[in-house]
């Protein structure tokens, strides 16, 4: 049996010291996540990052820098995830615009807010991301290489 990981991207979007997230329901659950996703097929992880944050949250998303990437392996059932994460800034936020399957609302939450309740977060890279955001962590994008 060949493993793969799961390739994810996620956005980072601080605004009034609080940031952009999605709440959602995860087996019967609502948690809290970045907008994030999966990449697709033929699709560059700017592209994904950026598709993914209008899919969830009806924001326009411009990336600026890396913030990290990040692996995990999920405890119960042992997926992996390989997550890069892209911080920036939004705009053009279309209220009208329905969210992805499975997205609650989405919304501005404060670290602490996050914090009080790490059982809420869909995984610990919500605040790994968050954290390292905050710590400065900045990488160029041109280290995100499509190769032809």
């Amino acid at each position: 049996m060949i493993w793969k990981p799961h390739a994810t991207v996620a956005a980072i979007i601080e605004r009034d010291n609080k940031f952009l997230m999605v709440e959602e329901l995860i087996h019967g659950e609502r948690l809290f996540n970045q907008p994030a996703g999966h990449l697709d097929p033929d699709e560059s992880l700017i592209d994904a990052v950026i598709r993914e944050t209008q899919e969830e949250s009806a924001w326009q998303f411009i990336p600026e820098a890396v913030t990290g990437i990040y692996l995990w392996k999920h405890p119960d059932n042992g997926e992996t995830f390989l997550r890069v994460a892209v911080c920036g800034s939004c705009t053009n936020h279309d209220a009208g615009q329905p969210l992805d399957e499975g997205i609650i609302e989405a919304l501005w939450k404060s670290r602490e807010e996050l914090a009080q309740d790490p059982d809420k977060l869909r995984s610990p890279m919500v605040i790994n991301c968050i954290d390292d955001y905050l710590a400065g962590k900045r990488y160029p994008l041109d280290m995100l290489v499509n190769v032809p």
